[in-house]
């Protein structure tokens, strides 16, 4: 990046940022909030303009000719509201309509003509079974209707001597046809209301320029409030960042502008932005990078390993060649919709197809149990068992194993790169150790190197690791207090590795649960199908359903988890911190 300093008369600035905004290269450093009541007020109305979109979205459009209004936000957001209203009484209206369904068409008018004569109307309702037919015999008793279990009826009497065990008095204040009549105002309400919004839906297009409008002007309103003024106001100085490659077409733009300004190379201290620079496949995975933090200036890019790393763990979890196929289908529906998740699922999908397909599983069928496979493609496949442990269990440890040392090498990497090999011997020494005992471990096991050299190997790894370790982890302090800072760090890297590694047994288990949830699903539906016939329908939904909860519930687990393990276990051994912000540059196309 190129840390730039403006410097320009402050009855310029409006002029200079909309320049800038037109070029859309510089990102000047700024507020993401509302500062002053002007940007508030700017900010409330950005609000209201997405919330109005957001509503006509959902509507239907039938209008043809556009909606003429003054005032087409409020409007759109007030229907909205009244809507909701609407609704809300209409669910109310249809509860209480229910409720007097069963006492049928009657007068309140008449109810009360019977109160002012000196007689009481009580309504009850109780359990057919509790009624007493006795009842009808000792009181003035009529019974209105029967339903769901229950008898309702009235009693009309000048007293309220009488009890009626476990009968509840239903109190009523108007009848079913006035209740009925206000349904039906209320629904000519809302029909008003979804007419309006379909005509004021032919506004959307002008009212989505409109947003654009708001976001470009509200952009340029924080960056005008993150000038610093001098010279009595007179000149306004402004600070932003351009990545390197932009440098010339920038100072062309600036020069035409005839715009002072003093340019240098940035530095950790200056906080500048970070652009990602990868290339189209990695670039998938920079929202997974975004979701913990960019890294700092002088930080390596994490999104390349996570790219590598979190669909291949991806694939571990779900461990199923049939919901990749699954996954690739649904990557390739997304493509109307969500143009930028498309190709992510799409590769997700691929790559847990590849995986189920070593796995030997198809929608939890076993593979290698399948007679028309050739025997050249089950020898290709993930034995069940390596040195008498499930082979994906195994697996599973050794690409925690791989994924851990990978993360130690960065950071040795990046600690040399920033501090220097001198400053750096204490990780170098882990790295060794750590990284060195294992490969030296497998080359041992597989037979390419013998008993002797080995021994003579982790000796001398030993050795130089442990004056890296204990001795020479900080040059400039006292040897004493290098060998405590040594034995504390070998306390919590023999514990904390120790559970990172076993962390990832969580990649077998996840699958190992998927798999084991669609077999029992398989059995359910090959028992429902029996001997054929109309079993079948029973066998396709029991699978259909079945296969599709778990794959919901796989793809769960299979995003949260991999996440977690890059974000836990390799981000904490590869000393990645992420706390570099975004390249934001002030420009006219805003799409967030």
């Amino acid at each position: 990046m190129i840390k730039y300093n403006f410097i320009l008369l402050s009855t310029d600035v409006d002029a200079f940022l909309r320049t800038l905004q037109s070029a859309g290269i510089v990102d000047i450093t700024r507020s993401q909030l509302p500062i002053d009541e002007e940007s508030e007020l700017a900010l409330e109305q950005i609000e209201k303009l997405q919330k109005a979109i957001g509503i006509l979205k959902n509507v239907p459009e039938t209008a043809l000719v556009k909606a003429k209004t003054n005032n087409a936000v409020e409007e759109i957001i007030d229907l909205f509201d009244k809507k909701n209203a609407v609704n809300q009484k209409l669910t109310e209206l249809n509860a209480e309509n229910e409720e007097l369904q069963p006492w049928g068409i009657f007068s309140i008018a008449d109810i009360e003509k019977l109160e002012h004569s000196g007689l009481k109307i009580h309504f009850y309702k109780v359990k057919k079974t509790v009624f007493q037919e006795a009842w009808t015999e000792q009181y003035a008793l009529s019974i209105i209707s029967e339903q769901n279990g229950n008898v309702f009826f009235v009693i009309i009497s000048d007293s309220d001597d009488y009890n009626f065990e476990l009968a509840e008095e239903i109190h009523l204040t108007r009848s079913v046809s006035e209740v009925q009549n206000e349904i039906n105002s209320v629904k000519k309400s809302l029909s008003e209301c979804d007419t309006r919004l379909s005509e004021l839906k032919t506004l959307t297009i002008d009212l989505e320029s409109e947003l654009q409008i708001a976001r470009i002007s509200f952009d340029r309103l924080l960056a005008t409030a993150s000038g610093e003024k001098a010279s009595d106001n007179y000149l306004t100085v402004f600070e932003g960042f351009a990545p390197k490659e932009k440098a010339d077409e920038l100072q062309k733009n600036l020069d035409v502008q005839n715009i002072l300004y003093i340019a240098e190379k940035a530095v950790e201290t200056d906080n500048p932005p970070i652009k990602l620079k990868n290339n189209k496949f990695v670039s998938m995975f920079e929202v997974l990078t975004d979701m913990y933090g960019r890294p700092r200036y002088s930080e390596f890019d994490p999104t390349i390993w996570i790219s590598i790393f979190f669909m291949l763990f991806f694939a571990f979890c779900m461990g199923d060649a049939g919901y990749g196929l699954i996954l690739i289908m649904l990557g390739v529906l997304l493509k109307g919709r969500l143009q930028k998740l498309s190709p992510l699922v799409v590769t997700l999908g691929v790559a847990t197809f590849v995986v189920g397909l070593l796995f030997h599983t198809f929608f939890s069928t076993d593979m290698l149990n399948w007679q028309s496979l050739p025997a050249n493609i089950k020898k290709i496949m993930l034995p069940p068992q390596i040195a008498g442990y499930d082979g994906t269990m195994v697996l599973a440890i050794i690409i925690g194993v791989v994924h851990l040392c990978l993360a130690m090498i960065v950071k040795t990497y990046q600690s040399t790169k920033n501090l220097g090999f001198s400053n750096s011997l204490g990780t170098w020494g882990w790295t060794l150790l750590i990284v060195g005992g294992v490969v030296v471990g497998a080359l041992a096991l597989v037979g390419v190197l013998n008993s002797e050299v080995t021994k003579l190997i982790i000796i001398t790894l030993g050795v130089l690791s442990a004056l890296g370790i204990f001795l020479l982890n900080d040059l400039h302090r006292n040897p004493l207090l290098n060998i405590g800072a040594g034995l504390w760090n070998t306390y919590n890297t023999a514990t904390g590795l120790l559970g990172d590694v076993l962390s990832y047994l969580r990649l077998y288990a996840l699958g190992l649960a998927g798999a084991k949830l669609g077999e029992a699903f398989n059995a359910i539906a090959t028992q429902a199908l029996g001997d054929g016939g109309a079993g079948w329908v029973f066998f396709v939904l029991i699978v259909v359903v079945g296969h599709t909860l778990n794959l919901a519930m796989c793809v769960l687990g299979a995003f949260v988890h991999p996440l977690r393990l890059n974000f836990l276990e390799f981000f904490k051994n590869s000393g990645y911190e992420g706390t570099g912000r975004k390249y934001n540059p002030l420009t006219e196309n805003i799409n967030n």
